[in-house]
């Protein structure tokens, strides 16, 4: 009796119904699956004049419960296999339809990109002068070199006032209050931001604040994100810095509370001041979140977008490669160019992005 039941538990489909009967039934489950997934993605659209409540109630019990069913009926497929086989092909049936939905949303489009961008609109041959645009137009020597600014700049100061308030912060006693309005811009979208900051930056002194400023010190108002060439890049470039010094201050923050206070008194108690403490003890301990920020900044800045649409359109000098991508593709219709920039532009953002996934996978980052 209890080898029967060990038996049951090892071999599936051993008990209840015939294992014959339940091999058949599961084998063609996974095509009743599909076929239902099928129709309900033809239900859905079919039903041009439907409320949309039907149709939001039918894409959620469709979508969620297909998703289960295809789940479910793949891993009773796999467990009739032999156990040495299902060991190793079960993991797959989880995360096979994340990597089919990476490879259909992202890897194929990538490869149609690159497709694009080395093929002449023209004439439809080979070719790499898209790319070598890329790299040589004035335009785009403008592009990169924003960029740049905005990556070096942007980060050292979003990381450096980051770091600052998140040491200042621990030892106040209104560290909450201070840390959530820091924090609040996060919650702002990058179209937000950039409105509220081009009424900061108006020409008006009625309608911009630092304007106002200015005039009410005797001074005259400036054109701050058009005339003053190129330290415009500078003012928008204190967007960023005022939306993501958050981010960096709530990580930054919780690395450093989660350092040994034992250590830190010892150190103290050793004769060490508050910069011995901070450059030898607490910077070398928190590196690893250190680097996640600075590497996720980064990262933002080379998309960049947002913001310099809304506050200038990459006009007067700040244009950005992102900007620089929407102009070609979309308003100039050049998708050979705008795929080229794109792909550059995938190509300078996967080596840091892997970078920080390998320091993720070894080190404790937090």
């Amino acid at each position: 009796m209890q080898k029967t039941e060990a038996a049951d538990r090892i071999i599936p489909g051993s008990s209840g119904m015939p294992t014959p009967l339940r091999t058949i039934l599961t084998l063609i489950a996974p095509i009743v699956v599909i076929f239902a997934l099928h129709m309900g993605f033809i239900f859905l659209r079919e039903q041009g004049n439907a409320s949309q409540m039907v149709k939001t109630v039918v894409a959620i019990v469709w979508g969620i419960g297909g998703a289960m069913a295809l789940f479910y009926v793949a891993n009773e497929v796999v467990e009739l296999l032999p156990n040495k086989w299902m060991a190793r092909i079960q993991p797959f049936i989880f995360v096979g339809p994340a990597i089919l939905l990476l490879a259909w949303y992202l890897a194929i489009p990538a490869l149609r990109t690159l497709q694009i961008a080395l093929t002449d609109q023209n004439t439809g041959q080979f070719t790499l002068e898209n790319f070598r645009d890329v790299f040589t137009q004035r335009i785009m020597i403008e592009a990169w070199t924003n960029n740049l600014l905005w990556m070096l700049i942007g980060t050292t100061l979003t990381v450096a006032f980051g770091l600052l308030i998140a040491v200042l912060a621990d030892r106040s006693r209104f560290e909450r209050a201070a840390k959530s309005l820091i924090f609040m811009p996060m919650a702002i979208s990058m179209v937000g931001a950039g409105v509220i900051w081009k009424f900061v930056y108006d020409f008006n002194p009625n309608l911009g604040l630092l304007n106002a400023t200015v005039t009410a010190a005797g001074g005259q108002p400036q054109a701050w994100l058009t005339l003053l060439q190129p330290w415009n890049n500078l003012f928008l470039i204190l967007v960023l810095v005022w939306m993501q010094t958050g981010y960096a201050m709530v990580l930054l923050s919780a690395a450093i509370k989660g350092l040994s206070e034992e250590m830190l008194e010892a150190a103290r108690v050793d004769g060490a001041n508050e910069f011995a403490v901070f450059f030898r003890i607490i910077l070398p301990n928190i590196s690893g979140t250190l680097l996640t920020v600075v590497t996720t900044i980064i990262i933002f800045t080379l998309k960049l977008f947002d913001i310099v649409m809304i506050m200038t359109g990459g006009q007067f000098g700040t244009e950005v490669i992102g900007v620089r991508f929407y102009r070609e593709m979309f308003v100039n219709g050049n998708a050979g160019s705008g795929s080229a920039i794109a792909i550059v532009l995938l190509l300078a953002v996967v080596p840091i992005m892997l970078y920080n996934l390998r320091q993720f996978s070894q080190r404790d980052t937090f």
